[in-house]
């Protein structure tokens, strides 16, 4: 229904009614019997259902889902995974608190919000399969069509249940349900093995075409590098994934059958103009100024942007303010490599806690990696077209969260208006989708399942393809002269021979790093540490340096083995009639 640039065609109202209606029970949607027939049983009916399906790839809808869902996982991946903390203060959206201090309960209402909204898409795109075998059975689709369908609607149920299994399921396969078409609810639990259902769904749409003609939907590219990470997360099976990554490093296109592969410039990978360029494998598609209000823009993403005093990207709100720890790993030896020892927490980058804007402040001067400055907003570097940070002043409360913002999201000044919503509260809803798949996250994939078959050479190629463009440009220049750096920018790529790729032990090291610097607040590291198995020895070693920064917010937190995920919500539990049962 939205956010995808699809003709709807027909039933909106429908839909919208359906879809409100559900209330607390996601699992299954059952349109009226006669509308199957009538209406929604024809090519139109079904496709205007497989975009409801779609519509939910944000996470967000009119009937309750807001940024506690954000399909950018930004609470999920990057707070959990300590790249960020919530930012703003204590009493702002307090439920983020323990989910950040890993003492979550399963009363949260953030899991609770976040779970309905991944099984309304799944049940969204049950619906779609179900009123497709009405249409098939009157003749009201072509074959063609109907295989098109399922295979869009199955991937997309296979996403969404992807994305449950990372946040709750158990290192088993259970703790989550699996709903398809012919679930009866009255026997549904959360005791079964997943894995394979969830396999299964993602490699139906390995065949769709390419070339879908549409930005919006899922192709054979997209499902193909969906069904590798379900591999490599589910079953650890890097041997199975290696190959579907190496086609589709080799021959992967955008849904629109656009060709793909690394923006020539890192910062211009976020600039909305960008937003469905070359390192989109997949972008969420949002839309401003469409006269839905908001819902089809950045609402999952529209309180992370700087609390600055005065004219400010977005308005509001101050979250997501990035981690010390985060910022430090950006810090390089002299030649431009990462600091593989973990030592990059002892040089750590200078930064201005505890002063005024009026307080002189000497930026750092040791070399640093310059995708810092693109993902970062720290004081004394340019923030894209607004203007240098000129400190605490750009901080809803520096004493709390720190003095970083947020900067990958973040529209340019010259945007505003054109690129953000209008009228509405904010104009942090913008049209900058979330980059759901980049090219770059692949290569890194691949690297990974190169690294894991003993590949090595491969995998140091492919790791320093995505280093050399980050070194263009070197990162920001200062406002003074227009040709300096901003900073003492410094970054190379790994040697043909000798560390770290003489053994697998260094090779994932220097893979895992290049995750934390490549994606980092794009969602994906707690995700990542639970792939690799080290969520409780990596946070709590973070924590422990964290701690040191910012003992307010994170108090006494340890993170334990009952960590690796989430807990079920209560209210699912009790809507169920305990027929799902608690994971921990």
């Amino acid at each position: 229904m939205k956010k995808i640039n699809l003709k709807i065609g027909l039933v909106l109202a429908v839909l919208v009614g359906m879809t409100n209606s559900c209330k607390e029970d996601f699992l299954n949607v059952t349109p009226n019997g006669s509308l199957d027939a009538q209406v929604l049983g024809t090519a139109d009916g079904v496709d205007a259902l497989l975009i409801s399906a779609y519509s939910l790839l944000d996470g967000i809808a009119s009937n309750g889902f807001g940024w506690e869902a954000a399909s950018s996982n930004w609470v999920y991946g990057s707070i959990r995974g300590i790249e960020a903390n919530k930012g703003t203060d204590s009493g702002d959206q307090p439920d983020i608190n323990p989910i950040q201090t890993y003492s979550e309960s399963a009363t949260n209402p953030y899991l609770n919000v976040k779970w309905r909204s991944i099984y309304d898409g799944v049940a969204r795109s049950n619906a779609a399969l179900r009123v497709l075998a009405t249409a098939v059975s009157n003749g009201k689709v072509t074959t063609a069509q109907a295989d098109s369908f399922t295979k869009q609607a199955r991937t997309l149920r296979g996403y969404y249940h992807l994305e449950a299994y990372r946040i709750w399921a158990k290192a088993d396969g259970t703790g989550i349900p699996y709903v398809d078409e012919n679930t009866d609810q009255a026997t549904l639990t959360n005791d079964i093995d997943v894995k394979d259902l969830i396999l299964a769904d993602l490699q139906a749409g390995t065949t769709l075409p390419d070339n879908m003609g549409q930005i919006g939907r899922f192709n054979g590219t997209v499902a193909k590098v969906l069904h590798a990470k379900a591999l490599m997360q589910l079953k650890k099976d890097y041997a199975a994934a290696k190959p579907i990554l190496e086609s589709v490093k080799t021959s992967g296109k955008r849904p629109n059958g656009g060709a793909i592969g690394l923006e020539p410039k890192y910062g211009d990978i976020f600039d909305i103009a960008n937003r469905n360029g070359v390192e989109a494998i997949y972008t969420v598609q949002y839309s401003v100024n469409d006269g839905s209000g908001g819902w089809n823009a950045g609402w999952g993403e529209v309180l992370n942007f700087p609390y600055k005093s005065g004219a400010s990207p977005g308005g509001c709100c101050g979250f997501f303010q990035p981690s010390h720890d985060f910022v430090n790993t950006f810090r390089t030896t002299a030649g431009g490599l990462p600091l593989l020892d973990d030592s990059y927490n002892t040089q750590p980058v200078v930064n201005d806690q505890g002063l005024t804007p009026a307080q002189p402040f000497t930026e750092d001067a040791g070399p640093l990696d310059p995708r810092l400055d693109w993902s970062v907003g720290r004081r004394g570097i340019p923030y894209l077209d607004w203007g240098p940070v000129t400190g605490s002043d750009w901080i809803r409360d520096q004493s709390y969260a720190g003095p970083y913002v947020p900067k990958k999201q973040v529209y340019r000044k010259s945007q505003e208006g054109t690129n953000t919503e209008v009228g509405n509260w904010t104009s942090g809803y913008t049209a900058n989708g979330y980059r759901l798949i980049r090219y770059a996250d692949v290569l890194l994939l691949l690297a990974e399942c190169q690294i894991e078959t003993n590949d090595l050479a491969g995998a140091r190629t492919n790791i320093n393809l995505v280093r050399a463009r980050a070194a263009n440009p070197a990162g920001f220049v200062k406002e003074s002269d227009g040709t300096t750096n901003a900073a003492n920018y410094v970054i190379s790529e790994y040697p043909l021979a000798g560390a770290p790729f003489d053994s697998q032990a260094n090779a994932r090291k220097a893979l895992q790093y290049e995750r934390k610097l490549e994606l980092g607040m794009e969602g994906h590291r707690y995700f990542d540490l639970q792939r690799w198995g080290n969520v409780v020895t990596e946070l709590n070693r973070v924590l422990t340096y964290e701690k040191t920064q910012r003992s307010t917010l994170y108090g006494s937190a340890t993170v334990g083995a009952e960590d690796v995920n989430f807990p079920v919500p209560q209210n699912q539990i009790d809507i169920s009639n305990g027929k799902l049962k608690q994971n921990r």
